[in-house]
């Protein structure tokens, strides 16, 4: 009696599996269904969470970020009360915190929303942030050279009346000439515009920098007729002083409000917080996609029992001649685990395919560690449901199975 070798299963079961070509694919359609979508949401998942870190990286290091209201609840998530704009800080909190506070940066923001106009064009609802003049270089959006400059300390001083402009806004303003030096129109006022700061895109959560305008604090005081402020940056000299700085800040806020009414809080808080809804987004529709494969694991189990049946002479004959149960379990078991790994493959190669269909319009980012987790679940979705039928192949009774008609 001879015992059969690794190779010649791995032929036999490759011979049987292109034997009906049609069966194999279809077989394996729910497993590469299964596997494309884990690809695709994954890939969606990362390249979002890389989109998010990259935005958070180009608004400038050890930023810390006071706002009115509780932005944070206590296990880390975001505070279902949302709380951003539930109240305002006043210029009086702006200047306790600049007398408390040694050798930083202090950046207090306004914003106003209105239309905006140009002899060409007029933008509706139009947020226009007001600050001071280090605003644009803690949030690298002072205009490049060539394009203009920020407004000075001076400038809003003395409530001189200039705004610089968001990239795609000083195009839809003036779309035939360059933007600087023209004027515009926000509620009645004439502003002059002294620079256009330089193509940023989307912030995630919020709207596009690039449609946004900038002006000086007490000009947005002028526009609002309120001298609210709607949050206040703090910079830090380096990431080792953000942590005491935080506490520092918190104490100074408690002397006068409580500690639900304001957050303090830095970029990587924000950005652990959105990652892990993101995170636990990707988890849960990862997971959806996954039943397929386990429908498409059924599918195997099916067509490998009904091959069993078709075979089921053959299995006796081979039995017959001297063939081990054992060799008959593990060939059943290689043609479902070959089923399931061409469907991985296909999938995992389907995947890919998609993601760079969808790159040029969102930032997905297929992962190696995406593929081995598809393919790798997409192979135990084969031995798992390739079990059964080989188990009733490796015993079926020799006898029994020539007489089978």
């Amino acid at each position: 009696m001879l015992k059969p070798s690794l190779n010649d299963l791995l032929k036999s079961s490759f011979r049987s599996i292109l034997k009906n070509k049609s069966r194999t694919v279809l077989t394996s359609l729910g497993i590469i269904i299964g596997v494309t979508s884990v690809i695709l949401l994954t890939s969606i998942g990362n390249g979002l969470k890389k989109y998010v870190t990259d935005q958070f990286d180009s608004l400038g290091a050890n930023s810390i970020y006071v706002s009115p209201g509780k932005v944070f609840n206590d296990n880390g998530g975001f505070s279902q009360s949302g709380g951003m704009m539930l109240n305002t800080f006043t210029q009086k909190d702006v200047a306790n915190l600049n007398r408390k506070l040694n050798n930083v940066d202090i950046t207090p923001a306004s914003a106003v929303f209105a239309d905006i106009s140009s002899p060409f064009s007029t933008q509706k609802n139009i947020e226009i942030d007001g600050s001071t003049e280090n605003f644009g270089k803690n949030n690298n959006l002072a205009p490049s050279k060539g394009n203009g400059r920020w407004f000075t300390k001076e400038e809003n001083d003395k409530n001189t009346s200039v705004i610089v402009l968001g990239y795609q806004l000083a195009i839809d303003l003036f779309p035939k000439s360059s933007a600087v030096g023209r004027k515009v129109i926000v509620k009645g006022k004439t502003l002059k515009v002294i620079g256009v700061s330089d193509k940023k895109g989307a912030s995630f959560g919020g709207p596009s920098f690039d449609k946004q305008a900038y002006i000086p604090l007490n000009i947005a005081f002028e526009l609002s007729g309120k001298n609210d402020i709607h949050s206040i940056i703090i910079k830090a000299q380096n990431k080792d002083l953000i942590e005491p700085l935080k506490k520092q800040i918190t104490n100074i806020l408690l002397e006068k409000y409580d500690k639900d009414a304001f957050s303090v809080f830095d970029s990587s808080q924000l950005l652990n917080s959105i990652n892990s809804i993101i995170g636990m987004l990707t988890i849960g529709l990862t997971g959806i996609a996954a039943i397929s494969l386990v429908v498409g694991g059924i599918g195997i189990m099916n067509i490998m029992l009904v091959s069993v049946t078709e075979r089921t002479r053959e299995i006796g004959l081979r039995k017959a001649i001297g063939a081990y149960p054992r060799a008959i379990l593990i060939q059943f078991l290689i043609e479902a685990v070959i089923l399931s790994c061409i469907g991985g493959a296909t999938g995992v190669l389907l995947g890919y395919l998609g993601t760079l269909a969808i790159k040029p319009f969102f930032p997905a980012q297929v992962t190696t560690s995406s593929v081995i987790l598809a393919f790798g679940v997409s192979s135990l979705v084969g031995i798992i449901f390739g079990v059964a039928p080989a188990r009733k192949a490796s015993k079926l009774s020799p006898i029994e199975a020539l007489r089978y008609e």
